[in-house]
């Protein structure tokens, strides 16, 4: 009995000892604080010299930026889970695939500067500020939504964010009006202004192009060429698919938009140019939507299925940085698998709150028509039924 007694002592001391061991090897890995990479070119258009060929990326920017990347497309994959239950109505469109372009053009500019997008919003909404939770219980139209559960997926707002605009290429000459306020108050900072390659073609766009130029506004157009618009190859919608040199008058750059170091470099080179006074700037950023134009779009009736599967394999934005980072010893597979797991669960708790949330009381319905307004009355579907508006 005693022989017995003394060896279950041996193994629990054995299993003791070992586990700090494990907890000093584990703390003890060698992480580099920072690694310099190449990066792709961009290509110019009357511009003398463009963004670096080399930039430099620290650990914590690194471990920041994939976590912001895997949570933007853990939220759409979600929300096209959402749709499909039904949880979500009406327009919904997703950006994964698309998520250097988002979180490449935060790192790029400071918190003061100004973005306004197109529907496909979701992404620069999360990178702006706004939480999972309160996106997606917008989508699901909950008063935990960031717009109260009225605006829904095309609609979204925050602090120098302006939408989320569901009419196609409409962003385009109220970015310019940002900027031009920007340029008024003197203040020294920058509106981009994005649109996809479909809303290129716009005519409104170009009329922001002249003011814009004319003015020497601070504003940077942004193109997210994803490659299709609605259903739509870019060579069969565009006679010149060079977007970055679509301003004519106005300097262009193109740039990776797979990836992210390529993005933030772009657009800090953006933001100066348009701030030392030179006026607007014409930004085309290559990248391509793994999911359709919208939810009623299944994808693959104008490209195939192993196009899209080619992009995924070579050209994923989040893999390309979860590789640079692992082979630059910047992170471990283990830490990155560990933020996975983290963002799945952060995702799961967002749409568990997106699903339970209570809708928005009707009597609510004519409030925040102004910012800042006495309250007054709104008619409704009648004349004898009134809503009262509160700002």
């Amino acid at each position: 009995m005693k022989k017995m007694f003394a060896a279950a002592v041996s193994r629990v001391l054995s299993r003791v000892s070992q586990k700090p061991t494990s907890r000093v090897l584990v703390a003890s890995c060698n992480y580099s604080n920072d690694a310099t990479f190449e990066i792709k070119k961009c290509d110019l258009y009357l511009l003398e010299e463009g963004p670096p060929v080399t930039t430099v990326l620290t650990r914590e920017d690194g471990l920041k930026y994939y976590k912001a990347m895997q949570t933007i497309r853990r939220m759409e994959l979600k929300a096209d889970q959402l749709y499909k239950q039904k949880f979500i109505r009406g327009f919904c469109h997703l950006c994964d695939g698309q998520e250097a372009c988002c979180v490449g053009l935060e790192a790029g500019i400071n918190p003061t500067d100004h973005v306004i997008t197109s529907y496909r919003a979701h992404g620069f909404c999360y990178v702006r500020g706004l939480s999972a939770p309160s996106i997606l219980a917008e989508l699901t139209g909950r008063r935990g939504g960031c717009a109260k559960g009225k605006g829904g997926s095309m609609h979204m707002y925050s602090k120098n964010f302006y939408g989320g605009n569901g009419i196609v290429g409409a962003q385009a000459p109220l970015g310019a009006g940002v900027s031009l306020a920007c340029k008024y108050k003197g203040n020294n900072e920058v509106c981009f202004t994005l649109y996809g390659d479909g809303a290129a073609n716009q005519g409104q766009l170009a009329e922001a192009f002249n003011m814009a130029a004319l003015w020497k506004l601070p504003c940077v157009f942004v193109c997210e060429n994803n490659c299709y618009g609605m259903g739509t190859a870019v060579e069969r919608a565009a006679a010149s698919t060079d977007y970055y040199k679509r301003g004519h008058f106005i300097p262009g750059l193109r740039v990776d938009g797979m990836d992210v170091l390529c993005v933030r470099e772009a657009t800090k080179f953006a933001a100066d140019y348009c701030r030392s006074g030179k006026g607007p700037l014409v930004m085309e950023l290559q990248t391509y939507r793994y999911h359709g134009h919208s939810m009623s779009d299944p994808g693959v009736s104008y490209r195939t299925r192993e196009e899209v599967q080619n992009v995924r394999s070579k050209k994923d934005p989040v893999m390309l940085l979860r590789d640079r980072m692992v082979n630059s010893r910047l992170a471990s597979v283990e830490e990155l698998k560990e933020i996975d797991v983290e963002v799945r669960k952060e995702i799961d708790d967002a749409a568990q709150f997106a699903t339970t949330d209570p809708e928005p009381p009707v009597e609510e319905i004519a409030h925040h028509i102004y910012n800042d307004s006495p309250p007054f009355e709104v008619r409704g579907t009648n004349q004898w039924i009134k809503f009262k508006s509160i700002s």
